[in-house]
């Protein structure tokens, strides 16, 4: 053991970073980005943002992020669930307002409660406060290997009495989402937890799929978080968000650093903002391209997930990370999420989504189950 890792925390001797690949290939669909670039008009709106306040930089930036907070809740509203902007919080990116969560309301000696498989980053940032980690389950009798029922949960719920718990709905990696009597029978379940509802692909669900963001009001203890990566097509922005009771909020304030927002994060992603429905304008292509994957790897004799994220999971082969190669080497790039069998795609463009397509006609029948 060398002197680094000694001095290491125990609980991180071991561990090994966070990080898809990142590879250089002509169609990347393993990280759930949205393939299509910011709009040239926003681009003009950011670039003049920026070049409005870049003289102001030798000042900390808003502490508060009093306007962003402001336009967040606005566009929160325009689902017909009215949120503050004192109900709002914001990080660099949904991890960070997760870490925030984990540092307020995790740490030695509590615990956190998830179903995976979910996102995996929840455990990976639980750990990193020292928080207890619980793998929950997956899986209804008579049901999908995926879905998750309110009476398992609240049976789990009760069996561990987390502080906190994580549910995903969309979920990620399997793209299934949640009804709602899930959160409230865990909410009801679980008295002395604070409930985080991870709603990072909220945008992408089907017509009909409920947001816990209804549920909020006279629950104080409920937390749910959003992101402008996927959508918005702001990955590279780093801006996540949360919608929660206006105490809880103020209680973040404990744990963040001074000024984590900085200037430019704040006014881009207010440029942004301005443009929602420009920004959201690619969602519904989207959704076309993500249900036409799951219709054309079934007709190919696969097993995909039916998907209110925008990417799909899908299953059926023999060996997963054999097919991972295999597609990478004709040049496309899906996401290997540890579980047998399953890939992940991201929806893409349609051009995109038909090399993915033609990629996985070409294989043969020695990459899938049952077939030789």
């Amino acid at each position: 053991m060398s002197d680094i890792e000694k001095l290491l925390r125990e609980d991180l001797r071991g561990r090994t970073a966070y990080g898809a690949p990142q590879l250089d290939v002509p169609v990347a669909l393993n990280t759930n980005e949205n393939s299509y670039a910011v709009p040239p008009a926003v681009v003009d709106e950011i670039v003049a943002a920026v070049a409005g306040m870049a003289s102001g930089l030798n000042r900390y930036p808003d502490r508060e992020f009093t306007d962003l907070r402001g336009d967040l809740a606005a566009y929160l509203s325009r689902s017909g669930t009215s949120v503050s902007p004192e109900q709002v919080w914001a990080g660099n990116g949904s991890n960070e307002v997760l870490l925030h969560l984990l540092q307020a309301f995790g740490g030695q000696g509590r615990t956190a409660l998830g179903f995976t498989p979910a996102y995996s980053m929840h455990p990976i940032i639980s750990a990193t406060t020292g928080t207890t980690w619980v793998d929950g389950l997956r899986g209804v009798e008579g049901g999908g290997a995926f879905d998750l029922s309110a009476e398992s949960a609240v049976e789990q719920a009760q069996q561990h009495d987390p502080h906190v718990v994580f549910l995903c709905s969309p979920n990620n990696p399997t793209g299934t989402a949640l009804t709602l009597d899930v959160v409230t029978a865990v909410h009801d379940a679980a008295p002395n937890a604070v409930i985080v509802v991870d709603e990072a692909y909220a945008e992408f669900a089907r017509p009909g799929t409920p947001s816990a963001l209804t549920l909020l009001e006279g629950r104080p203890r409920l937390v749910v978080t959003r992101t402008m990566s996927k959508a918005f097509a702001f990955a590279g922005g780093r801006l996540g968000y949360l919608a929660a009771d206006p105490e809880l909020v103020d209680a973040l304030r404990l744990v963040r650093m001074p000024y984590h927002l900085s200037s430019p994060a704040q006014a881009i992603a207010r440029a942004t903002l301005k443009h929602a429905d420009a920004m959201l304008g690619t969602v519904d292509v989207i959704k076309h391209q993500r249900d036409r994957i799951v219709d054309e790897l079934t007709a190919l004799g696969l097993d995909p997930v039916p998907s209110d994220a925008n990417f799909v999971l899908f299953g059926g082969l023999r060996d997963s990370h054999v097919t991972w190669q295999a597609l990478l080497d004709r040049g496309v790039l899906v996401r290997d999420v540890g579980i047998e069998h399953y890939l992940r795609v991201t929806a893409g463009t349609p051009e995109e989504t038909t090399a993915f397509l033609e990629a996985v006609a070409a294989l043969g029948p020695e990459h899938l189950e049952g077939q030789s």
